[in-house]
């Protein structure tokens, strides 16, 4: 699948089906997340790959909105390794958020071309995630996806208008 083919395809997935994802298409998916850009090339980040069904459960009950997590194989954690952050972008904000959101757009895209699904989540109560996982105190959690195959998807999200979000020159 073409990579503009595939960002357009993307689609947050409500039901996954039960089939294992091969091991190979993970090893894709979590690679494609080692090629997003990051402030000064840090790679602040580290994913988990959960596929027990008891730390499923759980972990879908840390989420607020993770309901169909547990019937995913699969959920992919992301981390963020603070040591290995830039502390400072922009002048007022570490460089975390946007480099694990730039990795996790990767691994998004990267399921859809390999048939795989996604659905982010980033509403979850981080100590019980931490505590989970035994993520150390120097890492955050950034987001948590389901990944498997889609069986069904949410309802389509529309799209502004390019001319919505585009300015010239000035913020308009």
């Amino acid at each position: 699948m073409e990579v503009l083919e595939a960002i357009k395809s993307v689609k947050s997935v409500s039901k996954y089906k039960p089939d294992p994802v091969p091991e190979q298409k993970v090893q894709a998916v979590v690679n494609a997340a080692r090629f997003a850009l990051s402030a000064d090339n840090f790679q602040p980040w580290k994913f988990i790959v959960v596929s027990d069904e008891d730390a499923k459960r759980k972990l879908a009950g840390a989420c607020t909105n993770g309901k169909h997590m547990a019937d995913a194989p699969l959920v992919v954690v992301a981390c963020a390794r603070l040591d290995e952050a830039v502390a400072m972008i922009g002048g007022y904000m570490n460089s975390y958020p946007v480099d694990l959101g730039m990795a996790l757009a990767n691994v998004t895209v990267a399921a859809t071309s390999e048939g795989l699904g996604t659905s982010w989540i980033f509403t979850f109560n981080e100590e019980k995630v931490k505590s989970l996982l035994n993520i150390p105190a120097d890492a955050h959690v950034v987001g948590l996806t389901p990944l498997g195959i889609p069986e069904a998807y949410e309802a389509p999200a529309g799209r502004k208008h390019l001319s919505e979000i585009l300015a010239y020159n000035a913020y308009e």
